[in-house]
């Protein structure tokens, strides 16, 4: 395989020719996904390949080519293709040839310290190995980002010579391009009672910890509330186990491959530190802000953004104060949507359900693209 490698190195690139690579050879989803459904609308005669595990290749489009990673026709493709689109940081086994694009996807709005800057957080940081790290940056292209505090962000904690498109987030396009009944379809699929009010449960995760951080209790939060509230709980333990059983009205969705689905299928957003905060405003819908270790999770992980300061709606600072907020509809209120409004416009200007089309009108067909704020009123996401 490593000679095979070699041999089709030596190949021209194909430049109608784009290969999908992501964290842990996952399935189809994120900003790749959004970048490749893109791929196949605006650059038709582009192929396309992703290269996934094999119990995942149902998650793919039936256009697109599937691969087995390690095997010859994925080295083939890694060699060959024009431009690798990913999110990982370093594509292994890549080998990256004159005239190769990789356009790097960022896993989210960096809230928390990022790149370079968790070398003084080694409880956040763990084995990063950052040598390596700075390795994989010096062969991105292009980077995408949403927002200019992401673009300022990413340039000084992964330094590099790649061009930044802040065109908005590819996965956040689906906000935008939705229907009613796409989320009608999701909410059904996840069970959710008609008339419902579905609230998504998505702390970030405590990578600085060995054992959970305490959570809320679900099962009580619901049963305060009463009958029309469900809540989905994507809160897990650090390994991979749920933190709560599932019931009827706390539905476990910790292993759930599409979280931007989840998104569309909620009311609300109830986290703590999480970027997906950031995507999520982009749907125009509440967020409440709730945790009880804002101080460790601050002093352990360092903060670029503290969402505490500059929040996207109500906050709760317990339990109590949550049911409250809920009860009381103070998480829907007047100044919870103007909290929201300003945070949507720091964090989503570009926004508008073609962030992928840009992309790709940028990197594969050489059109220029400025960034530029998308005004209020052309940001219309699906409604709840």
């Amino acid at each position: 395989l490593r000679s095979h490698y070699r041999i089709q190195r030596l190949l021209p690139l194909d430049s109608g020719r784009v290969l999908f690579t992501v964290e842990d050879d996952g399935g189809y989803g994120g900003d790749p996904a959004a970048l490749e459904s893109a791929v196949r609308d605006h650059a038709p005669r582009v192929r396309t390949a992703w290269a996934t595990r094999p119990e995942l290749h149902h998650t793919l489009p039936t256009a697109t080519r599937r691969l087995v990673p390690g095997t010859a026709a994925h080295l083939t493709a890694l060699a060959r293709s024009a431009y690798v689109v990913t999110d990982r940081a370093l594509v292994p086994g890549l080998v990256k040839r004159r005239g190769q694009i990789l356009v790097h996807t960022p896993p989210g709005t960096p809230l928390a310290f990022a790149g370079l800057d968790l070398q003084d957080r080694p409880a956040a940081a763990r084995d990063t190995d950052f040598a390596r790290l700075l390795e994989g940056v010096d062969l991105w292209d292009h980077v995408v980002t949403g927002d200019r505090h992401s673009t300022l962000t990413y340039e000084r904690v992964l330094p590099g010579r790649y061009r930044t498109l802040e065109y908005g987030r590819p996965r956040a396009d689906r906000f935008h391009t939705a229907t009613p009944q796409d989320v009608a379809v999701l909410r059904d699929s996840l069970g959710i009672p008609t008339g419902a009010v579905a609230i998504l449960y998505a702390p970030a995760p405590r990578d600085y910890r060995r054992t959970p951080v305490r959570t809320l209790d679900l099962e009580r939060v619901v049963r305060r509330l009463g009958p029309r509230f469900v809540i989905l709980s994507r809160a897990v333990r650090p390994d991979g186990e749920p933190l709560e059983a599932a019931s009827d009205r706390v539905v476990d969705v910790s292993a759930h491959p599409d979280v931007m689905a989840l998104c569309l299928a909620s009311d609300a957003l109830v986290t703590d530190f999480s970027p997906l905060m950031c995507d999520y405003a982009g749907l125009d819908r509440p967020i409440v802000l709730h945790a009880e270790d804002r101080e460790a999770y601050a002093a352990a992980r360092g903060l670029y953004v503290d969402p505490w300061t500059v929040p996207p709606g109500a906050v709760a600072d317990s339990e109590d104060e949550l049911i409250e907020i809920f009860a009381g509809g103070r998480w829907c209120g007047p100044r919870a949507t103007r909290l929201r409004a300003a945070f949507r416009d720091r964090f989503c200007p570009h926004d508008d359900g073609r962030a992928a089309e840009r992309v790709v009108r940028t990197v594969l067909l050489g059109e220029f693209a400025e960034p530029l704020a998308v005004p209020p009123a052309r940001r219309r996401p699906v409604p709840a």
